[in-house]
């Protein structure tokens, strides 16, 4: 367990303040890079925050409710967003392999 930089995990502001609002409580990244493990912690905007759950999936693996968790209402706006946000550099392909962070306010 570490205490981790929240620019190590979360890959720009919009995706922070989703996380401090309380609207984004996992993230899925590519599996190249881990980011971090859990029992891991960061602080964010004053609020401490622990890695919960860290899982290696595909995206293939993920559901509606996964998307939800990650800021979406669906699995499908999901995709649309990583392919608006990632353009040109990402295509859907359920055997990526991906990690799954969950996270939550620390006690």
């Amino acid at each position: 367990m570490a205490e981790i930089a929240p620019d190590a995990l979360l890959p720009n502001d919009r995706v922070k303040d989703a996380v401090l609002e309380g609207e984004i409580t996992q993230l899925s990244r590519g599996a190249a890079n881990r980011y971090a493990e859990a029992g891991d912690t960061f602080a964010l905007g004053g609020t401490d925050f622990e890695v919960t759950a860290v899982d290696e999936r595909t995206l293939g693996d993920l559901t509606d409710a996964d998307a939800r968790l990650e800021g979406s209402p669906s699995l499908e706006a999901y995709k649309q967003r990583m392919e608006r946000v990632h353009p040109g550099d990402f295509e859907w392909d359920g055997t990526s392999e991906i990690v799954t962070y969950r996270f939550e306010p620390a006690d």
